[in-house]
C-alpha cells in the first residue's frame, strides 16, 4: 500500500499490533469491540484483522469513556448516540438553512406580488375604472353597468323563476 493510502480514513491499513500501539492500548481491546461487534475490522487474506483509521477513532473515544468507569457496552452507547445528536444536529442546519432560503424567496414573491396589484390598482385607478374585474381568458367581456345588465330578460326574477328548473 502506499503512503497516499495512509490518508484515506476509511483504508484498513493498520493490523491490530498497530493500531493498538498507536492508541495506546493493548491489542486484547481492539479484538474486544470486533468481539463484542461494535467495530468490525476488514480482514486480510490471511484472516487478520485491519483497521482504519476511522475505526481508530472510535476506539479512542470508547477507551476514554471506558478509562472513565464506563462498561465496554456502555461506552460504545454513549459515543454513537454522541455522532447520532452530530448527525441530528447537521440535518437540522442543512433544514434551517433550507427554511431560511424558502423564506426570503417567499417574501420576494411577495413583494413582486404586492407591486404587480399596486401596479394594476394604480394603472385602473388612472383609467377612471373603479370597478376591478378580473375576466378569465377566452370568456366573452360581458359589458354594462351593473352584472345584471348582461341579461336579456325585462321581467323582475320572481321566486319561482329561481327555483324551477
Amino acid at each position: 500500500m502506499g503512503a497516499e493510502g495512509l490518508e484515506d480514513e476509511d483504508v484498513p491499513a493498520l493490523t491490530t499490533g498497530q493500531a493498538a500501539d498507536v492508541l495506546g492500548v493493548q491489542p486484547a481491546f481492539l479484538r474486544s469491540l470486533d468481539a463484542g461487534r461494535m467495530l468490525r475490522p476488514q480482514r486480510s487474506a490471511g484472516g487478520h484483522r485491519r483497521w482504519t483509521r476511522r475505526q481508530l477513532t472510535l476506539a479512542a473515544r470508547v477507551r476514554s469513556l471506558f478509562d472513565e468507569g464506563l462498561t465496554l457496552t456502555a461506552a460504545w452507547k454513549v459515543v454513537t448516540l454522541e455522532d447520532r445528536v452530530g448527525e441530528v444536529e447537521r440535518e437540522r442546519d442543512v433544514a434551517l438553512a433550507e427554511l431560511d432560503r424558502t423564506r426570503r424567496e417567499l417574501a420576494r414573491v411577495r413583494r413582486g406580488s404586492a407591486e404587480a396589484v399596486k401596479a394594476r390598482t394604480e394603472s385602473t385607478t388612472r383609467s377612471g375604472s373603479s370597478v376591478h374585474v378580473n375576466r378569465v381568458p377566452g370568456l366573452p367581456r360581458v359589458t354594462g353597468t351593473s352584472p345584471g345588465a348582461a341579461c336579456t330578460s325585462t321581467t323582475p326574477a320572481t321566486t319561482t323563476d329561481l327555483t324551477s328548473p
